[in-house]
């Protein structure tokens, strides 16, 4: 009888037990629900289940308790490398650890390679993966495949999005090496085929007969435009005269989305600087991440958005343009970038401390910010994949025996 009511008791306990993983006490920062305050964060299975000001913690089979962090959607890096090109790395070692749940491959495959890139990264990703698909049929591969032009074609181009609409959500040109605009304007077409939006790469540009000016007037509303604080041609930015140059700003009034790109070579301090003085931000924040990068700057999506912080953007608007934002420009919001109950369960926990921190810009300046911000734990899918706090994990003396890693 005493044991009949011990598993009776316990099944009750269990059925009382409908949430799989309760954050609680954690400042929230939706923008998409225009959420910016302390509450709880309830998971089951991989969705939201609940966002409220106070949830029993008995709900749940696993509680976290977030006091003193933020807890964010699941950040969206709009600009990374992850195939194709030789410093392409990993997502699941590299954007997981950052609070990053969904990653967009910029430019790494081609129609010709499109296939290959959803069986040996998406399909092996905890990570969400899509592509920017290169304009170039071979993908980012090196200069002289990117500077063909008999093998960027829209059709094709166009009709590898089509039957990859899962993964592909816009189309990517970079690296052109010959006199022109070739490249971009059939990457435009091909957008116009597949109604998605087009990346061209800012900053140096090689030949002399091409311009960030001539760039930006080839754009569409909802194009985008990356790199935008590699400026070496002082062409996004007058820095004698520290304004932001008109063409600029009249391609921004036109819907033409500004992104950060970071990386290794493509975000100097005087642009950043000069541009942010007169309100010129990123629309989205995004790292450029690659081997370099990673190795170098450390340009992950919480470094981005500290440098966004310490050039005087508030935490809750990095946040946005690093969620809701990205989201958008390639279509997929309200899908990602929001804690909206009955969606997907990606979610950043981020760690806010003030004091002096050192940042760096790709070449390797010094600049020194009053902020930082950190991932210490990242839920994807509605699983927790990184957890460096240990938030989750129990007191080792009050967690029973010892039997398998979990």
């Amino acid at each position: 009888m005493r044991l009949s009511a011990l598993l009776l008791a316990a099944a009750a306990v269990a059925s009382a037990q409908q949430y799989d993983l309760l954050i609680k006490g954690g400042h929230v920062i939706d923008p998409a629900n225009s959420i910016d305050r302390v509450m709880d964060v309830a998971v089951t299975g991989n969705s939201i289940a609940r966002v409220a000001q106070s949830i029993d913690r008995s709900q749940a089979k696993k509680v976290i308790d977030a006091t003193g962090y933020y807890v964010t959607p699941g950040l969206i890096d709009l600009h990374a490398h992850t195939f194709g090109y030789s410093g392409s790395i990993k997502p699941d070692d590299t954007h997981l650890p950052a609070g990053t749940t969904t990653v967009i491959d910029a430019g790494g495959p081609g129609y010709k390679t499109i296939d290959e890139f959803r069986k040996l990264v998406v399909n092996r990703s905890r990570t969400r993966v899509y592509a920017l698909i290169n304009i170039a049929g071979g993908g980012m591969v090196g200069n002289d495949v990117e500077s063909d032009v008999s093998d960027m074609l829209p059709d094709k181009t166009a009709a590898a999005i089509k039957a990859n609409r899962d993964i592909v959500v816009g189309i990517k040109t970079a690296h052109f090496g010959r006199p022109g605009y070739a490249a971009l304007e059939r990457a435009v077409e091909a957008g116009k085929l597949a109604n998605v939006p087009v990346m061209v790469d800012l900053g140096i540009l090689s030949p002399s007969d091409r311009t960030t000016k001539g760039k930006l007037e080839r754009l569409r509303p909802g194009d985008i435009a990356t790199h935008m604080y590699n400026d070496r041609q002082l062409e996004l930015v007058d820095r004698f005269r520290g304004r932001v140059q008109p063409w600029s700003i009249e391609a921004r009034k036109r819907g033409v989305i500004f992104d950060m790109g970071h990386g290794g070579g493509s975000f100097m301090w005087p642009v950043a600087a000069a541009a942010t003085r007169e309100g010129f931000y990123p629309d989205t924040i995004s790292t450029d991440l690659h081997a370099s990068s990673i190795m170098g700057t450390k340009s992950d999506m919480p470094n981005c958005i500290s440098k966004m912080v310490v050039l005087g953007m508030s935490l809750q608007e990095a946040i946005m343009r690093s969620t809701v934002t990205p989201a958008k420009a390639i279509s997929k919001f309200p899908e990602h970038g929001t804690l909206g109950e009955g969606k997907n369960a990606d979610i950043a926990i981020l760690k806010k401390s003030e004091g002096v921190f050192p940042y760096f810009d790709a070449w390797l300046k010094k600049h020194l910010g009053n902020v930082k911000i950190e991932s210490v734990l990242t839920v994807r899918d509605g699983k927790i994949v990184y957890d460096v706090d240990g938030l989750a994990f129990p007191e080792w003396t009050t967690a029973g025996d010892y039997t398998v890693i979990p």
